[in-house]
């Protein structure tokens, strides 16, 4: 069995002292060691090669922390020496090497080079990976005929940048490419990339794109602030509009004032972004401005879109007028369906439920479900979207539940509202009865909803030997494994989802079953969360460091399946889990909350204590129970803060008393709405798996019943306070 060699990189930094470069190396060489005489055995390879291999790559565990170096120093010589070297070892981690060392002169390769590497290394994540970054460099070169060949045998496909290229491939080398997918690949590419860029050039030049296209992607582009994409689609449209998109963006007041008419579509296209950068500053202000002269002068469709676009601006500041200003929206468009963005028809949904508009909440829902006012004629297209919406739930979406919830809100009193109820209450029982709805937010929330108490799913068939054993002898798997054990831990990482793709749910357990075994708690919980009819509890919801947990928890007064929900949130049990801003541990902790925290909690505070798995539970377990006391022993709020930072949740309370769902959905950040749902739902199945009792495995209860705004009181925690 491997050691538990978490995060801590191998490799010497700056000023470092030698020793630890070389404890490094005597690490690497025993998970090389571990890994090989297991992953050997099962090879079927004779015992005088398993012996040579295990002693060649064992005896150079620092050939792959020289890579990275060289790596990292652009040293290609090195780097090609090293990679001929981990090749003559057979080297497991020679893939990565010879990987490392092409790309350093990806620019300068041939084809014949690449279809070698590809050769060497048939079937594996750096194979795919460097076909990736070749299909970009033969799009840059308008190669499209190396770039058909490469692109068919292309794996993951998750490079919408490689995807425009595909679409010029294909026009280039006289196949048919459909109007329809060039103009979705284009406007699914959110940054100013150079193949989807030519791609709408082209289109443009040969009349299949429109103008309307290009300012349409514009729009959409300086709503979702994605600032390089939206000049890329102005310089489409000409100097002109190049030379006021910038005016607009850096001072859509005085652009407004000075420069903005009505008149040709080209002025109220133009008129419309300043609209929509007024409105992202101050949508009071930007409505107004619609509203005494805009309105009048803008085209229909524009004039949907400026108010859309308010109203989204409004609902992200919580603002009470943001029905408002969606219901103007609304009219305007009609029965047509709009080509706004998802995040602009999400919040009329929740605005709408913030206000409590159930019935302007069914007009958003049919615009995330593609319904508009014509298809909701008719018993047929009716019935269609019944049955769409029932598959939907089964996935456990927002959307669903939301639709059953503002069902129930509109129905008719009496028996003329039965039957809408009724397909109310069999959208939530489709929910409900999910597979994995007791370990879902919505399924959850919709199993109480209908009085019931979530159930968790039953325990599978444990796995068999040959099963395990296939998993211990995966390729793939094991280079990932020696790559987190030697520091790499992005790349391990992307090493073993790769080598999940296509496993079926039992291949799956005996994946995560491996990672478990090694206490990589992340690859254990994410890989285990992939299955879709096996649930594997003890894998997805793992209990390490329980003695430890238990006792800071009681220490500071808090739940511990709070505690274990939020741990599995923030770091998923790598005790040395370290963000790109510095939070560390299992808890995630900032270095300056944790020295705020510890002179609070009056213990003596440093650096390192932070990187000890008790004294990091201790500082985190004692600030977040100073948080949740904060905010009242609300745990939806106190895992915002957590989260946001406290200051922000003070503001989001403030306004109508809301139901606690509504206010969570409405938490303006993405990340933080989606942390606020899963930490509360970790905890409640923690609770049922800890044996806590119906009332601490209630989500609704850990919810609680309405937020709103605070009474007068002294705060606990300084707004000013550093996220943790």
């Amino acid at each position: 069995m491997f050691l538990a060699v978490y995060e801590a990189d191998a490799r010497p930094q700056a000023g470092e002292a030698p020793d630890r470069r070389a404890q490094g190396a005597r690490q690497l060489t025993l998970v090389l060691a571990l890994a090989l005489a297991g992953w050997l055995a099962m090879t079927g390879m004779p015992a005088r090669a398993q012996t040579a291999v295990t002693a060649g790559a064992s005896a150079n565990p620092e050939l792959i922390l020289d890579a990275q170096d060289a790596l990292r120093q652009k040293n290609r010589a090195r780097l090609s020496a090293l990679s001929a070297a981990a090749q003559e070892l057979k080297h497991p981690l020679a893939p990565w090497v010879d990987y490392w060392q092409i790309g350093q002169r990806l620019t300068e390769a041939t084809q014949p080079e690449l279809d070698a590497f590809y050769a060497r290394w048939p079937g594996t994540y750096v194979e795919d990976r460097l076909r990736n970054d070749w299909l970009l460099e033969l799009g840059r070169r308008r190669d499209w005929k190396n770039f058909a060949n490469d692109h068919s045998r292309y794996q993951m496909r998750d490079d919408r940048e490689v995807a425009c290229y595909a679409l010029l491939a294909d026009h280039f080398n006289g196949r048919p490419v459909a109007r329809d997918a060039a103009r979705a690949a284009w406007l699914a590419q959110r940054e100013a990339g150079e193949g989807c860029g030519l791609l709408a050039s082209t289109w443009l030049d040969n009349k299949q794109f429109s103008q309307a296209d290009i300012w349409l992607k514009l729009r959409l582009s300086v709503e979702s602030l994605k600032l390089p994409a939206a000049r890329q689609a102005a310089s489409l449209l000409g100097k002109p509009v190049e030379l006021a998109l910038k005016d607009i963006l850096d001072n859509p007041t005085r652009y407004m004032a000075r420069k903005a008419r009505g008149g040709p579509r080209l002025h109220t296209e133009l008129v419309t972004l300043g609209l929509m950068r007024l409105a992202a500053a101050d949508p009071s202000a930007a409505a107004e401005s619609l509203s005494k002269r805009w309105e009048r002068e803008l085209p229909h469709d524009l004039q949907a879109w400026a108010w859309a676009q308010v109203g989204r601006q409004a609902a992200f500041k919580l603002q009470p007028e943001a029905s408002e200003y969606f219901e103007r929206a609304l009219k305007l468009q009609g029965r047509h369906t709009p080509e706004w963005s998802e995040e602009t028809r999400a919040w009329i949904v929740r605005a709408a439920l913030r206000s409590g508009r159930w019935t302007q909440a069914l007009q958003g829902l049919d615009l995330l479900t593609g319904a508009d006012e014509g298809q909701r004629e008719g018993r047929e297209a009716r019935e269609a979207r019944q049955a769409r919406e029932l598959r939907e739930a089964r996935d456990l979406p927002p959307w669903p539940y939301w639709r059953a919830r503002a069902l129930l809100a509109t129905a008719a009193p009496g028996a003329a509202g039965e039957a809408q109820r009724e397909d109310a209450r069999k959208l939530l029982r489709t929910i409900a009865e999910a597979p994995q709805a007791g370990l879902h937010y919505y399924g959850r929330l919709a199993a109480e909803e209908l009085g019931l108490t979530p159930t968790l799913p039953a325990a599978p068939s444990p796995l068999s030997p040959a099963e395990r054993s296939q998993a211990q002898a995966h390729a793939g798997l094991n280079r990932a494994l020696l790559l987190i054990n030697a520091g790499l831990r992005s790349e391990g990482n992307r090493e073993w989802n790769f080598s999940l793709r296509g496993l079926n749910d039992r291949e799956l357990r005996a994946a995560a079953q491996l990672a478990c075994e090694r206490e990589l708690w992340d690859r254990c919980i994410n890989s285990s969360d992939r299955s879709r009819q096996e649930f594997d509890l003890a894998q997805r919801f793992p209990t390490p460091f329980r003695n430890a947990l238990l006792s800071q928890a009681r220490e500071a007064g808090l739940d511990p399946a709070f505690v274990y929900g939020l741990i599995r949130q923030e770091s998923r049990f790598i005790a040395d889990a370290r963000s790109a801003v510095g939070a560390s541990g299992l808890m995630q902790v900032m270095p300056a909350t944790a020295r705020w925290t510890a002179k609070k909690a009056g213990l003596s505070y440093s650096p390192e204590l932070m990187k000890t798995q008790d004294f990091n539970l201790r500082i985190g377990t004692h600030y977040l129970k100073l948080v949740l006391d904060d905010f009242g022993g609300s745990y939806a709020m106190a895992a915002a803060a957590y989260n946001a930072g406290p200051g922000r949740p003070r503001r989001w309370r403030d306004g109508p008393v809301l139901e606690a769902a509504i206010w969570a959905e409405n938490v303006p950040f993405l990340e933080t709405r989606d942390y606020v749902k899963k930490v509360l739902t970790n905890s409640a199945v923690y609770a049922q798996l800890l044996g806590l009792g119906p009332e601490a495995s209630s989500l609704k209860a850990r919810l609680g019943r309405s937020i709103g705004p605070r009474s007068a009181g002294t705060d606990i925690v300084p707004e000013e306070q550093p996220l943790p």
